[in-house]
Formats: C-alpha cells, structure tokens, sequence
C-alpha cells in the first residue's frame, strides 16, 4: 500500500474540474433545479477517476526502460545520453520522464515528453556538458503515465543509481590526434610550418623517385650502385616534453563556467598525445604552495593512460603558486634539456616580476614557453561605446587589462622565454602551433 502511494498522484485536470464541481454546487444551493444534474455530471466524474485509476495500476510492470551513456565522460564537451522507454500498457499513454541529473549540473527542469502505443519502444537523446572533473552520481529516471483522460498520474521509478567519472577531455583529444593523422590541422587553425634547418637524423640510404629533394643525393651511394640514391633522414625524437600545470589561486578564474585549471590541464593531455605520436616523451608536473606530482617523460604504449589518470587526480586548494620550489624540482628532477610548457596566469605585471628570476633560471635549463590567458570577458566591455561616465570608466578599465597583458608578454619576451597568449578555447589549438613551431625551428 506504502509502494501505491508514493506512485499515486492526481494531475492538474482533475483539481480543475473540482473546482467547477464546487462552483456547481454552489450554485445549486441557491437553484435547486440545477443539484440533481450537478449530482449526476459528479457521480459521472467519480466514476471516471476511478476508471483512469484502474487503467493505469491494472498493469504490474507497465514500463521498463534504461539510461545508457558512457562509464567515462569527457570535460568541456558534449557527452551524449540515452534513455530508451518501452509500454506495456494495452492502449497508448502519455508519458513524462525526468531524470534525476548529478547535483553538479544544478539542473531540475530536465523533462521530456511523449506517448507510446502498446508495445512501442522509443529512445530519448539529449547532451550533458560537464565542466569540472570528479565523480557525477545519476540518481533514478523517474517516469509518470496518464491516459487520455488525464485525472490520474502513475509514477514509475526506473533504472539504478550510478556513478560516472569525468575525466580530461579525451573527445578533444581524439579529435586532434585524427586530425593529425589525416592531415587536416590546418583546417582547424594550427599553422603548418615549414622546416628549418636540418635537425633530422640519419635512417637509410634509398633510390631517387621522383619527387625526391635531389640535394639530399648521395653521391658515393650513387657511384657504387651505377643509379641515383638518395639520403633518407627522420625527425629527431625522443626528446622531452613536459606539461608543467600551476594549481595556484590565479588559476580558478572561470570562463564558460569552466576554471582556467581544466583548461590547462585538458591541453595537457591534448599536447602530451601529439607528443607521443611525433616520437617525443611526454611529462606532467603540478604544483601550487609546492610541487604535488610529477609524472616522468616517457614514451612507452602506456603512458597516455597514465598522464589521463594523473591528470583526472589533480586536486588543488587554489593556494598561492611557489615558483621557487619549481625551479627546486625541475633542477633536480629533470636533469636532460626539456620542453616545459608551463600553464599559468598573470593578471598585473608586478605579479610577473615576483616570479621573473625563478622563470629565467629555468629557461636557462629548459626551453620554457610560458602559456597565459586572455581575458576574453573584457573583450564586450572594450567594444561598448560608454554611452555615460560609469561605462566610460569601466570601459577605460578592461582596456588597462588588455594593455596589461601585452606588457606581460613584451617582459616575458625580453628575457628569452617563448610567450603564448591565448583565449582560453584557443588553448589547445595554440599550445599545438608552438610545439609544432619550435619543433621546426629545431629548438628541441
């Protein structure tokens, strides 16, 4: 009985028409006439809801249904859901579902509607956008069936609790790594860029095809052989790559509701997946009031895993970032010239100068290129026009920012350290040209 009542709900429809009922009777009290027809439209009404109610529980099972979606979700992407409904009513019902939705996405208005005839199977599909990483609990898909009638609601509670963990945006990365395969960056704004130099080693001696750079001919090979042979020569690899993450309080800036952290740490693994598909090794370090973890460069099959779980682990208070400590641990840490991409954020220029001296000794170990973000927010308030003095003067304001930032980046310049500012979506896209770049130029 407990079980009936909690599925037991009466709809709008039915208190609409017991309003008019006591309207009715109302006025009867006063027109006698009209309480016998009154009485009968009720006794009619009555016997109605009791007719909808035994149509809607005469069915023990009458729905069964799933919410399908993928063990692993992908931050800052679009992760699809699927919530498949089946009747076993003898005649058709309309159906409102809502799913109870992980307390993270603060959403309660998730509802869908539709009718199912007898035996009918239809899918919902809708789109889930996390924006942090962690544990997400689904909770019950929560099904309520009326008939044509409309005076009764069944609810039925289906499916399971569970749990999905969102991980760094492996979508993003995928989409990269096939891009690259195929070919096809330039179509997604990363530059092509042609070679500099003759940083390439040594592989074989070949015959000329046509097509072959005929500068590359080996002279000695092509007098023994009696033909043409050319020298074949690959990029050098395995040199070091390493996502350097600052967890600090200048990281928890949100854009499109995501922390400039997740940002970071999704080009990461973006950039760390390049890497090892051009033959370098990728790293992770992290660190804020200290360094939390360091992931070491490798190159083996199983180091995207690692770099993915590590990356989904990285907790931080937001505290201030010690970039002491940092130049401490890659002096003693990383002992071979590396690539560091260090992910961080400065606001004002003195904030840069602070740190300056620690960032100039590790450029003189490392080929350090400092990634920094835009503040794309202030972007709207530079193009108003300031129709009155409090717009002006905040207008006056974002242009300071603006300002700001391209001194920070003239400084960075200045001392020798690559310098990316990018808007936070462009991260990954612009991470990739400068690796690619320095890559070209022969820097690592």
């Amino acid at each position: 009985m407990k079980r009936f009542w909690k599925s037991f709900f009466i709809t709008n429809r039915f208190f609409l028409i017991t309003g008019i009922f006591i309207f009715l009777f109302l006025v009867a009290y006063f027109f006698p006439v009209l309480f016998g027809i009154t009485r009968v439209l009720f006794l009619a009404f009555v016997a109605a809801f009791l007719v909808d109610a035994i149509i809607l529980y005469r069915v023990r099972k009458p729905l069964t249904g799933i919410r399908d979606c993928a063990e692993k979700f992908s931050n800052g992407d679009d992760n699809e859901i699927r919530i498949t409904l089946e009747s076993s009513y003898p005649q058709r019902v309309f159906i409102k579902v809502i799913d109870e939705l992980p307390v993270q996405f603060q959403k309660r208005d998730q509802v869908f509607e539709l009718d199912l005839a007898s035996g009918e199977v239809k899918v919902i599909s809708y789109p889930l956008k996390p924006v942090k990483r962690g544990e997400y609990l689904f909770g019950l898909l929560n099904v309520f069936a009326t008939t044509q009638l409309g005076l009764v609601r069944r609810r039925t509670q289906l499916g399971d609790e569970h749990a999905v963990a969102v991980y760094p945006s492996f979508i993003q990365m995928r989409k990269y790594e096939l891009l690259a395969i195929s070919n096809q960056l330039t179509d997604h704004g990363i530059k092509k860029i042609r070679r500099i130099g003759n940083n390439m080693e040594f592989e074989q001696i070949k015959n000329y095809v046509i097509g072959d750079d005929y500068r590359k001919v080996n002279w000695k090979a092509t007098a023994r052989k009696s033909e043409l042979m050319v020298n074949q020569y690959q990029d050098e690899r395995s040199q070091q790559v390493y996502s350097v993450i600052d967890k600090g309080r200048m990281m928890q800036m949100p854009f499109d509701k995501m922390s400039l952290l997740d940002y970071a740490i999704n080009a990461s693994l973006v950039i760390s997946n390049i890497a090892l598909k051009k033959g370098d090794k990728a790293g992770i370090i992290t660190f804020q009031q200290k360094v939390n973890s360091i992931l070491p460069a490798s190159s083996r099959n199983i180091q995207l895993n690692l770099i993915l779980e590590h990356l989904y682990k990285q907790k931080t208070a937001y505290k201030e970032a010690d970039y002491s400590r940092l130049y401490a641990t890659l002096k003693r840490k990383v002992t071979q010239r590396s690539l560091i991409l260090l992910y961080t954020n400065f606001e004002s220029l003195s904030s840069l100068k602070r740190q300056l001296g620690h960032l100039r000794r590790i450029r003189k170990q490392h080929l350090l290129v400092c990634i920094i973000f835009e503040n794309t927010e202030v972007d709207q308030l530079i193009n108003s026009k300031g129709e009155d003095i409090e717009e002006v003067y905040t207008k006056g304001i974002a242009e300071q920012l603006v300002y700001e930032k391209k001194l920070i980046v003239k400084e960075l310049q200045a001392h020798g350290i690559h310098t990316v500012l990018t808007a936070p979506k462009e991260l990954s896209v612009n991470t990739i040209n400068k690796y690619l770049e320095l890559k070209a130029r022969g820097l690592i």
